[in-house]
């Protein structure tokens, strides 16, 4: 909880992304692998440690990426990658992705976090993407929630400044218009179990070097130098995709 609430007590702002600063390495090129009888590889996603992978579970190339559902760098590499991404090399089975939250933000990337993972499995990466769609919707009601209101956020409840930061956001409409009924979204708002999973995700990788900046992008493990799909398409390639 203690987390949690320096979480809360960060100003409402949208913070820059920063660049990971490890290059990716050439490979040889791998394997197409057929997804089991009547399933695409882009149909088959799991539930992790850390976030949501969608792919072939024995795919040689991973790639992962720590993001911010807020973060405006993440939004633009969401908007340009996933249908690439997913298209040419997740249905290959070469490459399988994954997805792990970082509240760069602090407090205001909770809401939707949580409403992002009040889902089942399948719906995971659909709802993420059309977050990402709708990321200047989110952030522009955010950024106009009245001064009055975010000083009273300061000294609120945690699970009372997370409910009032989704209902700002306009994010509880947003979970209901997509079959997430409204009495589970504010369930899943006020979820202490995902809430301090996500706060201690985020404080640990930031700890350990990890993750400086959303988005922060890994392929097998290493971070790479890409912040963009024009710079991580050929890293892609480079490690045999």
């Amino acid at each position: 909880m203690k987390m949690l609430a320096s979480l809360i007590a960060l100003p409402l702002m949208l913070t820059a992304c920063s660049k990971p600063d490890a290059a990716g390495t050439a490979a040889s090129p791998v394997a197409a692998t057929a997804a089991p009888a009547g399933q695409s590889w882009t149909d088959v996603a799991a539930r992790t440690a850390e976030g949501t992978v969608v792919g072939n579970p024995n795919a040689p190339i991973k790639l992962v990426e720590y993001g911010s559902r807020l973060c405006p760098t993440c939004g633009a590499l969401a908007r340009e990658a996933f249908a690439p991404l997913l298209d040419r090399y997740v249905k290959t089975g070469k490459v399988s992705f994954e997805y792990r939250e970082f509240l760069v933000h602090g407090a205001p990337d909770l809401p939707p976090a949580l409403l992002g993972n009040c889902t089942d499995t399948a719906a995971f990466f659909p709802i993420l993407e059309q977050m990402y769609q709708a990321q200047d919707g989110f952030n522009t009601k955010l950024q106009a929630m009245p001064p009055v209101l975010q000083t009273q956020l300061q000294t609120a409840k945690p699970v009372d400044a997370i409910r009032v930061m989704a209902e700002q956001m306009g994010l509880i409409d947003f979970a209901k218009q997509r079959g997430i009924p409204e009495a589970k979204a504010r369930q899943c708002l006020g979820d202490m179990g995902q809430i301090d999973r996500w706060t201690k995700q985020t404080q640990d990788k930031s700890a350990d070097g990890t993750v400086a900046g959303t988005p922060t992008l890994l392929i097998n493990g290493k971070k790479v130098d890409a912040v963009s799909w024009g710079q991580l398409e050929p890293l892609l390639k480079a490690a045999g995709a």
